[in-house]
């Protein structure tokens, strides 16, 4: 559960900070072929369509608990979707893991959640890579850490590179400043612990600017996981060699944000 300044703190009025948790979930595949790179295009496109990714927005307002006041969803020509809702603090302010809130009463409308999401093909070595940006951004009681392991189990990603940060300030009755209302060390504290055990993480934390940054990619994969019209039983020990190697690689220059030498 996260404590806030609330629970300690008598502020005055409207508690102002603004708590954004910014993804970037990326899911990697091997398509060797034209026809296996349409099909990925086509299976991302049927799985994380807009009305799918509305209902996995929907579910983090539950979570964290928000009341949605607007829904802007579309889906583009060739591929890709992208869903925004402006959504409003309910009193209590949420509950922890998915449980929904007891009671509805809006109190702002300068909170949001988006999703925008990129697939794509290379057309020479068969990785093909997808993307989804997401923002959840809340100002008040409602904090978007709650929604976090469930946003990394609902796209069950390879690589997920994410920054928390708290801007602005809130008063206390005496007048004071205070630029952050929750104890935080890293992002890890708020992950589930087959999170932690599935992923290797790296931090880069600036306390001082309350900025957190986590990495996080799979320690171990199986290689059937990533083959689109194909299974590894079907590959020589080479093939199956060098397709794991360039999946990896992939890996890694995401993970790291550099391309790697060949």
């Amino acid at each position: 559960m996260v404590e806030t300044l609330a629970d300690k703190v008598q502020l005055h009025g409207f508690n102002n900070l603004t708590k954004t948790l910014s993804f970037n979930i990326y899911d990697i595949c091997y398509a060797r072929t034209a026809s296996q790179q349409r099909e990925y295009i086509e299976y991302i496109d049927e799985v994380y369509n807009a009305e799918r990714l509305t209902q996995i927005l929907t579910e983090v307002s539950d979570i964290i608990g928000a009341q949605i006041l607007n829904i802007a969803r579309q889906d583009y020509d060739p591929q890709g979707a992208s869903v925004t809702m402006l959504i409003a603090e309910q009193d209590g302010g949420g509950t922890q893991h998915g449980a929904r809130p007891d009671a509805v009463a809006a109190h702002l409308d300068k909170s949001h959640i988006t999703v925008h999401t990129y697939p794509e093909c290379h057309p020479d070595d068969g990785v093909s890579t997808f993307r989804a940006d997401i923002d959840v951004s809340t100002c008040g009681l409602i904090s978007p850490l709650k929604a976090l392991n469930h946003l990394i189990h609902s796209f069950d990603s390879d690589i997920v590179i994410m920054d928390y940060r708290v801007r602005g300030f809130t008063r206390d009755v005496s007048g004071g400043k205070h630029f952050i209302d929750h104890k935080i060390d890293s992002i890890q504290n708020f992950l589930d612990n087959d999170i932690l055990e599935r992923y290797q993480m790296v931090d880069v934390n600036v306390y001082q600017e309350y900025l957190f940054h986590t990495k996080m990619r799979l320690r171990e994969f199986d290689l059937d996981d990533y083959l689109m019209g194909a299974s590894a039983a079907d590959l020589t020990a080479g093939e199956a060699r060098g397709i794991r190697e360039r999946v990896h690689r992939e890996m890694l220059e995401i993970f790291y944000g550099r391309n790697l030498s060949r």
